[in-house]
């Protein structure tokens, strides 16, 4: 399962079969659009609503699942947890409360392609054709070639020009993040830039979905695309060849002698044990401060490992697929002890958002920031008869608390007004920091 992503691509929750095993993921929407993701997506009729905080609406290209899948669809990693109820993980419990929506009836979208195939024509467009009448935001339709280049991500790689973009304003765009060593560092772009034009096509009254999915284009290393940027009063045009890139979404940094800084990107595969690491070769006495801003998500067993370091057992989520409710359960061993503070904002989605309620719920960390994005749907990939996947929202996820998540979001313990720039993040982080402090942790 996953939940959250970001990057240049989008991401959603999912499950998929792989022989006996079913997987799902929960994402959320990724928003690493600028240059990264590899996978073209369409946008959607229904872009998300535009979150208070810094990562509102930011579209990232870390290819992690870039569980940013930014836009009303986030796609995270594919196949990382097992839904096995004989497991202690993961396991069915009694019925819950009725999802908030009615998901999409996924055999009846299956004979609508199936039906279109035998009639001769495309089962990937019959099946566009049924999610979209669907009313379902979070779904999506991908051919072969799009769908391999999504589960690619998984590990941490895709192929764009190496910057994250942020909604500037209320019809501009922004480059939030440039990875160093890309194609867009390397031509000189930085963070605050603001990006007026792709491939000639003016990005005034587009989506940052819409934006990231252009310059991704088709996702083939070596192709290019133009970008029209401005920086202060200048502005110019620069051609970039896209390139494999691969992405860490996990970064640590000793703050002080007290505090430790962990900052997630995304929960692609090995994110949760790098987290568990970080929190591991911490030294005694520190506390840590868990950035989750501008998460979209990811993978549910990368989440779940995640919590697993902060956590010794425990719930951490319910979730409900084709009625039947399924609990998620933290493993035994983790560091209770240590000061922790969890930083989100309105780019928290998904997995992370998932990975928040989890600690707030449970009181392991104090939540500062924002209110988080919303997104608490699980998608689950099923191959169509053309070879197509169609991935659609069976079911809802909750908090430990029974709180929803999808279209509420997290409201943080404590509040912190944000707006995108870089001042306002160092601000948030300021007062995370400070709250670490009074817990113990940091200076």
């Amino acid at each position: 399962m996953r939940a959250g992503a970001g990057p240049e691509f989008c991401r959603r929750p999912r499950g998929v079969l792989r022989g006996a095993a079913l997987t799902l993921v929960f994402a959320g929407v990724i928003g690493t659009a600028a240059a990264t993701g590899s996978l073209p997506r369409r946008p959607s009729a229904q872009e998300p609503p535009a979150a208070a905080g810094a990562g509102a609406g930011a579209e990232e290209e870390t290819g992690a699942a870039g569980f940013a899948d930014r836009s009303p669809s986030s796609r995270t990693a594919l196949g990382a947890a097992v839904v096995d109820p004989g497991t202690a993980a993961f396991g069915p419990i009694a019925p819950g409360p009725t999802p908030d929506s009615t998901p999409v009836d996924r055999d009846a979208l299956a004979r609508a392609a199936a039906d279109a195939v035998a009639d001769g024509k495309s089962g990937k467009q019959a099946a566009e054709e049924f999610v979209s009448r669907s009313g379902d935001r979070w779904s999506a339709v991908y051919d072969p070639r799009e769908y391999a280049e999504f589960e690619q991500t998984l590990d941490g790689s895709y192929t764009g020009v190496g910057l994250s973009a942020r909604r500037s304003g209320t019809d501009g765009v922004e480059i939030s993040r440039v990875s160093p060593g890309g194609p867009a560092d390397r031509a000189g772009l930085r963070a605050g830039d603001r990006i007026t034009a792709v491939d000639g096509r003016p990005v005034a009254g587009r989506s940052v979905s819409e934006v990231v999915s252009l310059l991704r284009g088709e996702g083939v290393t070596g192709s290019t695309v133009t970008l029209g940027v401005v920086r202060d009063r200048a502005s110019w045009t620069r051609t970039l060849r896209r390139a494999r890139l691969t992405t860490d979404p996990v970064t640590v940094r000793r703050l002080d002698d007290r505090a430790v800084l962990v900052r997630v990107t995304a929960f692609t595969k090995g994110t949760g044990e790098r987290i568990r690491t970080a929190v591991r070769s911490a030294p005694a006495g520190t506390g840590i401060l868990l950035d989750l801003r501008g998460n979209s998500g990811g993978l549910l067993a990368e989440a779940r490992t995640a919590a697993s370091a902060f956590l010794d057992g425990g719930l951490i989520a319910t979730y409900d697929m084709d009625g039947t409710q399924h609990a998620v359960y933290a493993e035994g061993g983790g560091d209770t002890a240590r000061p922790l503070v969890a930083l989100v904002d309105g780019g928290t989605m998904s997995a992370a958002e998932l990975l928040t309620g989890a600690l707030k719920d449970r009181g392991r960390a104090v939540t500062v920031g924002s209110r988080t994005f919303g997104k608490g749907s699980v998608q689950m990939p099923s191959e169509l008869p053309d070879g197509s996947v169609a991935e659609v929202t069976v079911g809802r996820y909750r908090t430990p608390a029974g709180h929803a998540v999808d279209g509420e979001g997290i409201t943080p313990d404590v509040l912190v007004r944000q707006a995108a720039g870089t001042r306002a993040e160092r601000r948030a982080e300021e007062r995370a920091r400070t709250v670490l402090s009074g817990l113990g942790g940091g200076s």
